[in-house]
């Protein structure tokens, strides 16, 4: 376990639920996607083969995300610039938590706005749909990342997004 915390410089027993969070992600991740796939394949769920099918899949999923996250936390360690590895682990679920949820939250705003996918051409419901999710994901984005304790990193990308995006005005230092 010493080893486990030298790798990820990890000081306090408390910064160890990163890792161990990241890695149920990636495990229910690999496990999501394989029962998408055995969906498409006739085998009862009660077989002992659909069981079997699915540890194997998602064991083998999960393995193949974990190595292609250990690959991107090499490029992005040195590219973002941040203090610790388990850090990396902490912006990861940032993300993740960012995007699913400002995509949930502006269901029920089209909704209220009388907008649905069966009802309203899809040259209008996207375009909505996506001007809609942005300012929702930049206000998320803060907000989740100041409950993993990385506001710092995320308004510094926020103002560095947004600057690209013409922006700069607004963030004058």
């Amino acid at each position: 376990m010493q080893k486990f915390k030298e790798r990820w410089e990890i000081k306090s027993s408390w910064q160890l639920i990163f890792p161990m969070l990241g890695l149920l992600s990636l495990i229910f991740s690999g496990y999501l996607i394989a029962k998408y796939i055995l969906g498409s394949i006739d085998i009862s769920k009660t077989d002992s083969i659909y069981f079997g099918l699915l540890s194997a899949i998602t064991i083998l999923l999960s393995s193949l995300l974990l190595f292609i996250t250990l690959k991107l936390f090499g490029v992005l360690e040195t590219r973002w610039s941040v203090n610790y590895r388990w850090e990396l682990i902490a912006i990861f679920m940032v993300f993740a938590i960012t995007g699913s949820t400002a995509a949930r939250v502006s269901d029920p705003i089209l909704s209220f706005l009388s907008l649905s996918k069966e009802t309203t051409n899809g040259w209008i419901y996207w375009p909505i749909r996506i001007l809609l999710v942005f300012p929702i994901y930049q206000v998320l984005l803060l907000i989740v990342g100041w409950i993993f304790g990385q506001f710092k990193f995320f308004w510094n990308f926020e103002k560095k997004m947004l600057s690209r995006m013409g922006f700069a005005r607004f963030f004058k230092d």
